[in-house]
């Protein structure tokens, strides 16, 4: 099966599966899962801890071989290919711990990227880092090393990173965690502006509201297989979603129509989670 529909790159799994097997006994983690993501689009990968959620997105990212099912960006089968090369071919990742290099400082780190770009003259490094560091507004901390940065500037620049080498599609793990609410706005908005620039982007994140806020739809992972899979509106009204992740006191103002998001669409009842 294609990864190209009608002219239009994406990256896709196809049924998934991952088994473990310790002291003889078999454990199916991930059970025949299929997501899929186009390019200029924003998904999120929902779960409660131990879904099978983390194994999925570690096996799109290459991190981890599938036992079954493969995993397609733009046509070709990466499933055994190792990070590096999934990177080259257009499919970047960034991590939930700290990628950027802690003794260098922010102009350092994206020019350790920038230099091993073929045919690219001194200057036009420079000219390169320059446009990185002013689209990723962390030109005021260039000169400052990575520990000397906050939690929302650090996200930038591992960003800014990734982005180097222009790629299709983005992976982003856990990328609101540790952040505090102004960075994680920020971080949100960088996110549009990705998807504004053609860029599909999939999101593994425990902070739900900030994720369902940012997406353009999402899948739910539980023992292994996805449940439900929409938009936020979808996910915050359907019964399986709250009955085994979400919760009945879950609320959240939708994205878009600016509505009250609740199972009966009416104001949030006393004690929700807001």
């Amino acid at each position: 099966m294609s990864s190209v529909t009608n002219g239009q790159k994406c990256l896709e799994t196809h049924n998934l599966v991952k088994i473990y097997k310790q002291k003889g006994v078999s454990r199916r983690v991930v059970d025949e899962v299929s997501v899929k993501l186009h390019k200029g689009e924003i998904v999120g990968l929902l779960g409660p801890n131990g879904a099978g959620k983390t194994t999925t997105f570690n096996m799109i990212v290459g991190l981890v071989r599938p036992t079954e099912g493969h995993v397609q960006l733009n046509g070709e089968d990466i499933s055994g290919l190792p990070m590096h090369m999934r990177a080259r071919r257009g499919l970047a990742y960034l991590a939930q711990d700290t990628s950027i290099f802690r003794r260098f400082t922010v102009e350092q780190n994206l020019l350790s990227i920038i230099e091993t770009l073929p045919g690219l003259s001194k200057s036009e490094q420079r000219q390169r880092l320059q446009a990185l560091l002013e689209e990723y507004n962390i030109a005021y901390v260039a000169k400052n090393l990575a520990t000397e940065i906050s939690g929302g500037e650090r996200r930038r620049v591992e960003i800014a990173r990734a982005l180097v080498r222009t790629p299709d599609f983005i992976l982003l793990d856990e990328p609101f965690s540790g952040v505090d609410p102004i960075a994680v706005a920020e971080l949100q908005k960088l996110i549009h502006r990705l998807r504004a620039q053609g860029i599909g982007i999939l999101i593994t994140d425990h902070s739900v509201r900030e994720t369902l806020e940012v997406t353009d739809r999402a899948y739910l992972i539980s023992n292994g297989k996805v449940v439900v899979e929409g938009d936020a509106e979808t996910l915050i009204n359907d019964p399986k979603a709250r009955k085994l992740y979400l919760g009945e006191k879950f609320y959240m103002q939708l994205p878009t129509a600016g509505a009250a998001a609740s199972p009966s669409g009416a104001e949030p009842p006393p004690g929700s989670q807001t």
